[in-house]
This record gives structure tokens, sequence and C-alpha cells, in this order.
């Protein structure tokens, strides 16, 4: 009686020939994995944003939505400017809060750098009143470079943009991502050189 089955060598190989390919797509893997996120976090923003401008529009108040800590990365918080303080004013009702653990690269340009205010006709403008405009950029991780744009148009439209752009923001900030990297204590399942 002839039994079938894998010998020892076989199962070896087999073995051998999965950890290889496994191996070769984790790093891709990775990748899309980091790519993903910062689409998340594009759509986020932008979905935070016209959240903030339906509710002016809807109260016909003003409504802020500014970065935690004044960095993008580390979330956002929606309020109705009840004092005219913003943020600065704990007792404004906070409508939609987001807090992100910072990981992807998220920078606004002068008029958007860490706040948005709406005024009641869901236009963006300043404290004294001024028009604002401004893009925010989702940045590479490694590289100078924005792969998803935030635009804030001065009429109040918001559109999300995929381009890929060399972006000095970007570098700006990569550099402190590095830094935060380096500090925080590594993963117990984090591989070590």
């Amino acid at each position: 009686m002839r039994q079938h089955g894998f010998t020892l060598i076989e199962l070896l190989l087999g073995l051998i020939v999965s950890s290889i390919l496994a191996h070769l797509a984790v790093p891709n893997f990775k990748h899309l994995l980091a790519s993903q996120q910062r689409q998340s976090a594009a759509q986020s923003l932008a979905s935070a944003l016209r959240f903030a401008r339906t509710q002016a529009i809807a109260r016909n108040q003003a409504v802020v939505i500014h970065a935690r800590e004044d960095d993008w990365s580390q979330g956002w918080r929606v309020i109705v400017d009840v004092s005219g303080r913003g943020h600065l004013d704990d007792d404004n009702p906070v409508l939609l809060e987001r807090q992100d653990s910072g990981q992807v690269a998220i920078v606004g340009n002068g008029p958007v750098k860490s706040q948005v205010r709406f005024s009641g006709l869901g236009e963006p403008v300043f404290s004294g009143g001024g028009f604002r405009a401004g893009t925010v950029h989702v940045c590479a991780t490694d590289e100078a470079q924005s792969l998803h744009q935030i635009v804030l148009a001065p009429s109040g439209r918001i559109s999300l943009r995929s381009d890929r752009a060399e972006q000095a923001l970007c570098r700006s900030y990569s550099g402190t991502l590095a830094v935060r990297a380096a500090s925080e204590p590594a993963a117990p399942w984090a591989w070590r050189k």
C-alpha cells in the first residue's frame, strides 16, 4: 500500500518559498497602508471643513475648525464661536472632534496654518473679517512632496486634490516627524536592527 503525501524536504522547500514571497510582500503592504492612511486623513479633514461650513450656514453664526495643538496632524476640533474668541474660549460648544496620532504629516500654508473660521454665510474669513483662502497639504513621510491637497477657495468651496507636487512646507514637517518618531518608544513587536 503506497501512501501519498509530502516529504520533509518538500515541506521545507515550500516553507522557504512562502517565506521569501512574504518577505517581498511586506514592504509593498506597508507602503499601501501608509498611502491609505494619508488618503483617509485628507478625506476626513476635507469632510470636517465642509461640516464646519455647513454648520456656520445652518446656524448663521461663526464656526471655527482649528488644529489640535496648532498641528493638523494631531487632529482638529470644530466649535461654534459664540464668544468671538474661537478655540481660546473653553465655553464655546464643540461640534466635532478628531484626535490623530500625528504619523500622517498635514500642514497648512499661512492663512490655514492652524485654523479656519467660517462666517454665518459660509465664507472663510479672518478674525477681522478679511477673506481667507489657502491649502492644507498631506505630505509624504520621507520626501518633501504634497500627495493630497485640501484647497479652500475664498467663496468657501472646499476641494480635495491628489496631485503629487514638491512642497517646501512638507520638507520642514518631515524633519519634525523624524524627531518625533525617534523620541517615541518602539512597539514591542517592532523589528530591531
